[in-house]
């Protein structure tokens, strides 16, 4: 999402490339490039406005240290002020309350609120909460059944509620039930407009009344641009709100709706959506995502992601398998690709590394379609085939070929790709960092 807006910035550190220090002249020039580079992302004409008189106060009063140079000065600065208008520290949700402690989204229609309210009950799952689901979005029967699947699919509770029924009797029905189910979370999924009106404004309201909320979070869609401005104020103004949760990050729109929001709204974003797959839900950390926009990456959260999706004992079986010197099959080749999609495949990946590294590493690396690929001709190997591709002579790779639907030579690229990773993993086993960085070369052209 933030394609554009990085590529804007990095333009500006070389365009101080060879100055010798910050001058007031030189961040002048900077900061009318890092002005229009936000206004490009669709962020909000206040917040650009207030936090160029931020940068340019602080970057004024910037001590370049000689180890730096003038742009990545600048860029610390900008980092800083970043992270400040995106909230500063990451706020977790609260629980302060006697259970079950009542989470209600509101938001437009069309911004995701339930699929969100289903990511996020997904998240207190795994967290070991007892999470109740109801929607109160009476205007649109297809909302209710899907939050009922999708309550079904991450594996908690959904409490039943049908077109006819007031929202605020619906709520308050839940409410009883989990008190009565001992629930630690009730999830209130609530009704969206295509526009803002007043009526949904006071059904909002009187449902925000009746169950007084622990955290009540406004759902938008990070597409909207300016549009998501003018959509915060007028929830603001009708719910107390406790915290923003940002959709479709994964899109390709601006992305001027994460920088405008927390200023307009005065609370932070807890929640950002990344994909439209059940785990597409994330926790935000402003510092994280300012490293992001400036090209820096978010390794971090790439770890976090891995420890979360990537089967553990699975990767411990297959080190301690090439340690003891087995050998690496193309059953663990289909395994770790395997892995690589659940953590977003290679797409998702690249978004949290630097910006220079990702762009070496895309050179070498293969798309979404081609991972699906390779899991098809492994598939189309029998058992013995993969323990021992050295087997595989013409007649075989024109079997394999015609069943997973792809040419010999496809067939053949794996089988190359294979080898250099066998490679890679016998001089892990004989303990070869440096030879294992050299071979890396071949793969990451970018690396060093």
């Amino acid at each position: 999402m933030f394609d554009n807006l990085t590529e804007r910035l990095a333009r500006v550190v070389k365009g101080l490339r060879g100055e010798a220090r910050l001058t007031d002249a030189n961040i002048q020039d900077a900061l009318r490039e890092v002005r229009l580079a936000l206004l490009e992302a669709d962020v909000a004409l206040p917040v650009v406005k207030e936090f160029i008189a931020n940068v340019r106060t602080a970057a004024q009063g910037e001590e370049v240290a000689t180890s730096l140079t003038p742009g990545q000065a600048l860029i610390g600065v900008v980092q800083r002020e970043l992270t400040a208008v995106m909230g500063a520290a990451n706020a977790p949700l609260s629980f302060a309350t006697q259970p079950p402690a009542v989470i209600l989204l509101a938001g437009l229609q069309g911004a995701g609120k339930t699929t969100t309210a289903a990511k996020l009950a997904r998240l207190l799952r795994e967290q070991k909460r007892k999470v109740l689901l109801v929607s109160t979005d009476v205007y649109r029967p297809a909302a209710i059944l899907q939050l009922q699947t999708l309550a079904r699919e991450v594996g908690v509770d959904f409490h039943p509620s049908a077109v006819g029924e007031a929202p605020v009797a619906i709520g308050a029905g839940a409410l009883d039930f989990a008190r009565r189910h001992y629930h630690d979370v009730l999830i209130v999924d609530t009704a969206g407009r295509l526009a803002i009106d007043a009526p949904m404004m006071q059904e909002i309201a009187l449902l925000h009344a009746t169950l007084a909320p622990i955290e009540t979070l406004f759902v938008v869609d990070a597409m909207q641009g300016q549009d998501a401005v003018n959509t915060a104020k007028a929830f603001r103004e009708a719910l107390p709100l406790t915290g923003v949760i940002l959709t479709k990050l994964d899109g390709d729109a601006r992305g001027g709706a994460a920088l405008s929001v927390r200023n307009v709204t005065g609370v932070p974003i807890k929640f950002v959506g990344v994909s439209e797959k059940i785990d597409g839900l994330e926790t935000f950390h402003p510092e994280r995502m300012a490293s992001r926009i400036l090209g820096m990456g978010d390794v971090l959260s790439l770890i976090e992601k891995a420890h979360r999706n990537v089967d553990q004992a699975e990767a411990a079986k297959l080190a301690q398998k090439v340690k003891a010197g087995k050998g690496f099959t193309l059953d663990d080749f289909k395994a770790q690709v395997l892995q690589m999609r659940k953590m977003g495949g290679i797409a998702g990946m690249m978004e949290s590394l630097p910006a220079e590294l990702a762009r070496a590493a895309q050179t070498g690396a293969p798309n979404e379609k081609k991972l699906a690929r390779i899991e098809g001709i492994i598939n189309s190997m029998t058992p013995t085939e993969r323990a021992k591709p050295e087997i595989l002579k013409a007649s075989r790779k024109r079997r394999i070929a015609s069943g997973a639907g792809v040419s010999v030579q496809e067939v053949n690229q794996l089988l190359s790709q294979f080898e250099q990773t066998q490679k890679m993993m016998k001089m892990v086993s004989k303990g070869g960092m440096q030879k294992l960085l050299r071979g890396m070369k071949g793969v990451l052209p970018g690396l060093r």
